[in-house]
C-alpha cells in the first residue's frame, strides 16, 4: 500500500523550547564533500539540492550565486523555518514542507547519512538525491562548487570565482572592517578586479543586515547598485 501524505502531515510541531530545550551548536563543519568529475560526488542535472534558510547568511550567498551560476533548473533549493528548538532545524507552513524527502525535521538529513549522528544540523546543507545522503555542510565550499562546476551546464551564467582573481577573494573574506571597505570602494563598482564576484556576494549578505549603512557613503551606494541585480534583489528578504 502506497501511503500518500499531505503539505500538512509532512510539517513539523510548534517550536517547544519547554520539551525539547534550546538548540546547542555542535562544531559546524561535519560533511566535506565537494562536487568533482569523479566520484563519489559528480556534477549531474537535478542530483543535487541544497537546504537553506532565509534567516542565515550563508544560505543567502548560496542562494544568490546559484540564480547568478544560471543553476536553478539543475540545483534545487528550499527553506526551513526560522525557529529551532533542541531539534534543530525543522520544515514548517512559513517555508512549506521538505520538497525531496518529506523531512519534518532536518536533522533527519544527517541522520539518514549517518546513523546515530550527534553533530551539528546546519544551514545551508548540500544533498545529494541520487546517493540519499548529505553532500556538505560547509557553506563556503557549497558555493564555490556551485559557481564553478556547473558551467558547461548552465544558462547565461556568470563566473563569480574567475581563477584569476580566487587568491584575492578569499584574502578579502577575512576583511572585517566596513570603514576599510568603504574606503576600497571610492572609487570602484566592485570590490575585486573591476567585476561582479564571490567577494561581493559574501558582503552584501552581511551589508544587508545592518541596520547603519547608511553612515558608510560608497557602501550605500554599492549596495543600492547591487540591489538592481535580480539575483541580490530576488533572493533578498529584508525581514530577517
Amino acid at each position: 500500500m502506497t501511503l500518500h501524505l499531505s503539505e500538512r502531515t509532512r510539517l513539523a510541531g510548534p517550536v517547544d523550547v519547554a520539551r525539547y530545550g534550546e538548540y546547542t551548536t555542535p562544531a559546524e563543519v561535519t560533511f566535506t564533500g565537494r562536487i568533482t568529475d569523479d566520484a563519489p560526488f559528480t556534477v549531474r542535472p537535478s542530483r543535487y539540492h541544497v537546504y537553506g534558510g532565509r534567516f542565515c547568511p550563508d544560505s543567502h550567498r548560496v542562494a544568490i550565486i546559484r540564480e547568478l551560476a544560471g543553476i536553478q533548473h539543475l540545483v534545487t533549493m528550499s527553506y526551513v523555518d526560522d525557529r529551532r528548538d533542541g531539534r534543530g532545524w525543522a520544515f514548517r507552513e512559513r517555508h512549506g514542507p521538505d520538497p525531496v524527502n518529506g523531512f519534518t525535521l532536518l536533522r533527519e538529513a544527517y541522520e539518514a547519512t549517518e546513523e546515530g549522528y550527534t553533530g551539528h544540523v546546519a544551514v545551508p546543507t548540500l544533498w545529494d538525491r541520487f546517493g540519499v545522503r548529505v553532500v556538505s555542510n560547509d557553506a563556503t565550499a557549497i558555493g564555490i562548487d556551485l559557481a564553478t562546476r556547473f558551467r558547461h551546464l548552465a544558462i547565461d551564467p556568470v563566473d563569480t570565482y574567475p581563477a584569476a582573481l580566487r587568491a584575492k577573494i578569499e584574502e578579502l573574506a577575512r576583511c572585517t572592517s566596513l570603514a576599510e571597505l568603504d574606503a576600497r570602494l571610492a572609487d570602484a563598482d566592485y570590490l575585486v578586479g573591476g567585476v561582479l564576484t564571490d567577494a561581493d556576494i559574501r558582503l552584501w549578505v552581511t551589508l544587508v543586515r545592518h541596520d547603519d549603512l547608511h553612515t558608510y557613503p560608497n557602501l550605500w551606494r554599492y549596495a543600492r547598485a547591487l540591489l538592481k541585480i535580480p539575483a541580490f534583489r530576488d533572493t533578498t528578504d529584508f525581514g530577517f
